[in-house]
């Protein structure tokens, strides 16, 4: 069940050891040691869940959930935290936090609950696309029940806009999710992007030249 995730630990190295845990189950993870860094990071891209630390040296972390659900940020959060008296317990919960962490944290018990929450979010794998449905996990495209055939790239393709629906993904974002590191360039990437359109419409996905791509079918 991959997703994106965004950690606030000012604990460097505890914070990388989450950073490694989360990507190797598949996850992808980024880090800030600063709740000005996790501000700046929800601007600019869109999370499935919030791992937030309390005690950081620029602002407390109940205070940083507050002012993200006052601006209408309803992403699912879980505070990791050292405190154990009862008003943290509640103060986290009031500040509109889903789940609550004691430190030192057993990465077992962090991935169910992790895996729990994107569960709840998420439902069902599949995606309603005009007259098809999209299976995200299984990367199958259906037509009235039955399976369309398309190539695994460009199914991965269709999984990538399906995630960001309505957002602009960066071209360099694109091709990395494609092929890794080493990829063709933009002409395989402009082939896979009609092949879309023909499926969902020319309309279906915009061009933002020289940024990316927004997927709005």
């Amino acid at each position: 069940m991959p997703g994106k995730i965004l950690l606030l630990e000012d604990d460097r190295l505890f914070g990388e050891t989450l950073v490694d845990f989360l990507e190797e189950e598949g996850y992808e993870v980024d880090h800030c040691t600063e709740a000005k860094c996790v501000v700046e990071a929800t601007y600019t891209k869109k999370y499935d869940l919030y791992l937030l630390d309390v005690n950081l040296p620029d602002m407390n972390g109940f205070e940083l959930l507050k002012q993200l659900r006052e601006s209408g940020d309803e992403t699912a959060a879980i505070y990791i935290t050292s405190a154990r008296d009862k008003e943290a317990l509640v103060e986290g919960f009031v500040s509109g936090a889903d789940d609550y962490m004691k430190k030192p944290v057993d990465l077992d018990e962090l991935i169910l609950r992790v895996e729990a929450h994107l569960r709840r979010i998420k439902g069902s794998s599949r995606v309603e696309v005009g007259e098809y449905l999209f299976d995200i996990e299984r990367l199958v495209l259906y037509r009235d029940g039955e399976p369309v055939q398309l190539p695994k790239k460009l199914a991965q393709l269709l999984a990538l806009f399906l995630k960001n629906r309505g957002e602009v993904v960066s071209t360099e974002e694109i091709l990395e999710e494609i092929y890794g590191e080493e990829h063709p360039g933009t002409g395989a990437l402009r082939v896979y992007i009609n092949k879309l359109k023909q499926l969902f419409g020319k309309d279906s996905i915009v061009n933002i030249r020289g940024v990316g791509y927004c997927f709005e079918a």
